[in-house]
């Protein structure tokens, strides 16, 4: 070839670009290093975003991992190419000796390709040994143990966990849900509250409802969806009296769960179509204007007769969906007397022990300020009272005496947390209208709209009662004869 051809070849703009990507900027360590991670990065990022065309989930780590980290690193690395060759640039300005030529590596030689598949090999067991580190560790931080590890903070709600319909679903499937997004806003919320737990940051008791959680159609629905529940359900709700006897009452409802397409029912409120927007204080225990949006796209609007909540700093909208009924689905607290009421009931508490459930209930909402002194002041107000008042008693069934004592304080220890100022009433369940206010928020005959329609308060609504606080229903005798 002719020397004129030849330098005019290594004069070309196309071969002086390669000659400083692959020579020039990779001579520095950074600049390899950022070669290094392009590379990888984009490679592993092009398998993985073949393997979502070809409809591969993999869960939020998959999505974590393709979607986040890989374009990350790849953008890094290509950042940190030019980067070094700058820095390499200024540091020869300045009166640096240039580097050395990179070493040779002769593949031809035996040594050199054995030492380089014994170093690719190395990579990859390392590769594969830090990946199931790393899934493993990230799987660990999912369970429940690690979520409820946080003593202090989370042993109320672990123990309402652990006791709940729910404990056998993992916390972060509710509290997360499918998806990268919510990973990655889980976690740097987890790394906040982490600096919360180790520095006692976080308030007592824990304020509700939790802000920020991840709307229910996206969590609650992936098991339980409105459209699948129809129909009426069979409730027996038992309640006993303080008399002598602890008089037992049921009270039978007939549930109308609706909620299929024709709507209608306790669920008409997430129908299909359906959309309920109100105003509300931060704990959404008073509500302001509700705003209805049918199905066909219609509009009606309820203000309260009372006050009415004002749409200031602390009022805001919302969007009603699951939780604002079921807003204790798993994490729940009983009232004291529904400890007691279940605790007969079910015969932890021998329901023929004089006055039992009267005494039982106010030796219960005492004050106590730990569980050691909560133990020995429920024993010493029951065993007293049967030494003052019943001695034969006493002295005849002590046992059950003191079964009813370990009874009484195991509900004490449930619901009741000192130290993070949690007591009886403190997160009250709003489904029903039993412990709270819950339905009559906004059903309470005050809400109405400008043409006249009222938010009604009327039982049929809801449920047909069958039977109210009677001693021996009828109904449940044609049921069970």
């Amino acid at each position: 070839m002719p020397r004129s051809a030849a330098g005019a070849r290594r004069a070309s703009p196309w071969g002086l670009t390669v000659k400083w990507l692959i020579t020039d900027l990779t001579r520095t360590r950074l600049g390899l290093l950022g070669a290094l991670l392009t590379t990888v990065s984009g490679v592993l990022l092009l398998t993985l975003l073949g393997l979502s065309l070809a409809g591969f989930e993999g869960g939020p780590y998959f999505g974590l991992l393709a979607f986040m980290l890989l374009p990350g690193l790849f953008v890094l690395g290509l950042l940190l190419i030019p980067a070094g060759a700058w820095l390499e640039r200024r540091r020869v300005a300045r009166g640096g000796a240039p580097r050395p030529a990179l070493p040779v590596l002769d593949f031809n030689a035996a040594p050199t390709r054995r030492k380089a598949l014994w170093l690719a090999g190395l990579t990859v067991l390392n590769v594969i040994i830090v990946a199931a580190a790393t899934y493993r560790a990230v799987h660990e931080m999912e369970t429940p143990a690690f979520c409820g590890s946080c003593h202090s903070v989370m042993d109320p709600e672990f123990s309402a966990y652990a006791r709940s319909p729910h404990q056998r679903v993992r916390c972060v499937e509710c509290h997360i849900g499918p998806g990268a997004s919510w990973f990655v806003k889980s976690k740097l919320s987890g790394s906040w509250q982490l600096v919360s737990v180790l520095f006692h940051l976080y308030p007592t008791p824990i304020p509700t409802p939790v802000e920020n959680l991840r709307p229910a159609r996206d969590t609650c629905e992936q098991c339980h969806w409105p459209t699948r529940f129809v129909g009426d359900r069979l409730k027996v709700l038992v309640h006993h009296d303080d008399d002598e006897a602890s008089t037992a009452r049921k009270t039978v409802l007939l549930l109308k769960v609706g909620g299929g397409r024709g709507g209608g029912g306790i669920h008409h409120h997430v129908s299909p179509g359906v959309q309920i927007r109100f105003l509300s204080d931060p704990r959404r225990l008073v509500i302001g204007a509700v705003e209805l949006t049918r199905a066909d796209g219609s509009k009606r609007t309820y203000l309260p007769g009372k006050v009415p909540v004002s749409p200031g700093a602390d009022a805001t909208w919302r969007t009603m969906d699951c939780i604002d009924c079921h807003n204790r689905p798993t994490h729940q607290f009983r009232s004291a007397g529904w400890e007691v009421d279940e605790a007969l009931d079910s015969g932890r508490i021998d329901r023929t022990l004089p006055f039992v459930r009267r005494e039982g209930l106010k030796a219960l909402t005492g004050s106590y300020g730990s569980a050691a002194e909560a133990d020995r002041s429920i024993e010493a107000a029951l065993t007293g009272y049967y030494e003052r008042e019943h001695p034969q008693v006493l002295e005849a069934r002590r046992p059950a005496v003191e079964a009813a004592v370990a009874a009484l304080s195991a509900a004490w220890a449930r619901n009741v947390w000192p130290q993070m100022k949690i007591t009886w009433g403190t997160y009250p369940s709003l489904l029903g209208h039993v412990d709270a206010t819950g339905c009559f928020r906004c059903h309470d005959e005050t809400h109405a709209s400008a043409d006249g329609a009222v938010l009604s308060q009327d039982c049929g609504l809801c449920h047909t009662i069958l039977a109210d606080g009677e001693t021996d229903p009828e109904i449940l005798r044609q049921l069970a004869p």
